[in-house]
């Protein structure tokens, strides 16, 4: 159920951080929703272990930490793809 939660997570969490953080991506809102989906897993793995985060499905801290996890790793991404 993990894994599964996650991918939610990220197809959700990838349009809200594109929200939060706009601009001209390349690659497009098929790039952002992979994006949001690594990064809601980072968000994940991070959290629970720095933060001692329970992941056990859909719940409040579990979708802020995919939100900032995709946050993360779209700025991660458009630096390294700036041109």
């Amino acid at each position: 159920m993990g894994i599964l939660t996650w991918i939610i997570f990220g197809l959700i969490a990838g349009a809200i951080a594109k929200a939060l953080h706009p601009g001209n991506d390349p690659g497009g809102w098929i790039v952002t929703i992979i994006i949001g989906i690594l990064g809601s897993i980072l968000g994940g793995w991070i959290g629970s272990m720095i933060f001692g985060v329970d992941v056990s499905g859909f719940n409040l801290s579990s979708f802020l930490v995919a939100i900032a996890g995709s946050v993360l790793l779209l700025a991660i991404y458009r630096m390294v793809t700036k041109k």
